[in-house]
């Protein structure tokens, strides 16, 4: 089944920041929105609640609706048993993972994390003064490789941190059994705390499957805080609502000693657009995700004809390709280059990390034709030169 596709006109009429930032005449393929429209059951609700007027305070608690639905969606998809009272919801996992570096460590300790990384999460080591410790991910001819050995080796004795994006963003891995295991037995030995950002979990291509690291083993799961969303997967990221998740009640007590009142309320469209979306619309997300799927070997094939100088390898999930075009040797960054010859705006590689010059990032979760537009765009501006 082919999910509704976004007519660009419509698109054009959004108020949020990926259609919104730049002029008409660029076709945005940056910031990790998608085109697609959201599913029918999440706007019906939505639409109902506006209709009603139902703007108010949220009624307390849906949290254990939420709990268990997140705790059945864990099981059933992951197999991970998840104890619903082991949960805290928060506005979205970048701001539980600035609580967790707040409440978890000390000023100056370190921050082990994969790069390139999601930006957000740089800015998460930087601003709290838990400097962020570079473990760069190797591109391979398949993918993009670890070398943990390498970087315990680079590891600070002060380190307190694994901050960990799987799956990937922006290269799409999604880290093996063994791999993880290979993290988790540093993290054990040096003792570390493993934040995971598992946000886009539901966003995997087979065969891979997605693993949560805290179902390794209990002794992993008890250093462990596994911060998801529904918000990626179901495209509703401005309804603000994500939760932590913990094994462990001495690290939960301590997440918890930031105020409450710092970490705001409840979104009432955001709580019940989770609970829908765990629960109802699983048909679309399947359909998005076959789609997406074939998007991405598109992509590849398209770039590696039409693009010469640049190499795009297939993402094993998410809705990004982390874009090589260092063989082009601009005199400036990708981004800039595509943005004032192309009129297509990309993520700047840069803002991922160093290892970040000279690439950049594409969000490929739009229609065939948009796509196609962007790469053809891409394409005459390279001829151009």
């Amino acid at each position: 089944m082919t999910p509704e596709l976004p007519d660009i006109d419509r698109l054009r009429r959004r108020r949020g920041n990926k259609w919104g930032r730049y002029p008409p005449d660029v076709l945005p393929a940056w910031v990790a929105d998608m085109d697609f429209p959201a599913a029918r059951p999440i706007l019906e609700l939505l639409r109902d609640m506006v209709d009603l007027s139902d703007l108010g305070y949220p009624k307390k608690p849906p949290l254990e609706t939420l709990y268990a639905a997140l705790a059945t969606r864990m099981e059933e998809r992951h197999g991970w048993a998840v104890d619903p009272d082991r949960i805290e919801v928060i506005a979205d996992v970048v701001q539980g993972i600035y609580i967790a570096l707040l409440t978890l460590g000390e000023a100056g300790q370190g921050t082990w994390l994969q790069t390139p990384a999601y930006p957000p999460l740089l800015a998460a080591a930087a601003e709290t003064d838990r400097p962020a410790v570079h473990d760069p991910l190797m591109p391979t001819a398949d993918g993009y490789a670890l070398d943990p050995e390498r970087m315990e080796r680079n590891l600070p004795a002060n380190a307190r941190f694994l901050l960990l994006c799987n799956p990937h963003n922006p290269t799409g891995r999604v880290f093996t059994r063994a791999e993880l295991e290979r993290l988790a037995e540093i993290a054990l030995r040096r003792d570390l705390i493993i934040l995971a950002d598992e946000i886009h979990a539901d966003l995997v291509y087979p065969p891979q499957r997605h693993l949560p690291v805290a179902s390794l083993a209990a002794e992993v799961a008890e250093r462990t805080i596994t911060f998801t969303s529904a918000t990626k997967a179901f495209n509703i990221a401005g309804l603000r609502c994500a939760f932590a998740v913990f094994s462990s009640e001495t690290l939960q007590r301590r997440f918890n000693t930031s105020p409450r009142g710092l970490r705001g309320g409840l979104n009432a469209f955001g709580a019940e657009a989770t609970r829908v979306a765990w629960t109802r619309c699983d048909g679309w997300l399947a359909s998005v995700t076959a789609y997406l799927d074939d998007s991405r070997h598109w992509l590849a094939e398209t770039v590696a004809g039409k693009l010469p100088g640049i190499v795009c390898r297939i993402p094993e999930s998410t809705y990004f390709a982390w874009i090589d075009c260092r063989e082009l040797e601009l005199n400036e960054e990708p981004y800039e280059f595509f943005l004032r010859e192309a009129k297509v705006a990309l993520m700047p590689g840069p803002e991922f990390g160093p290892e970040g010059a000279g690439w950049t990032r594409i969000n490929f979760a739009t229609s065939r034709e948009i796509l196609g537009q962007v790469v053809a765009r891409m394409a005459q501006a390279l001829a151009a030169r």
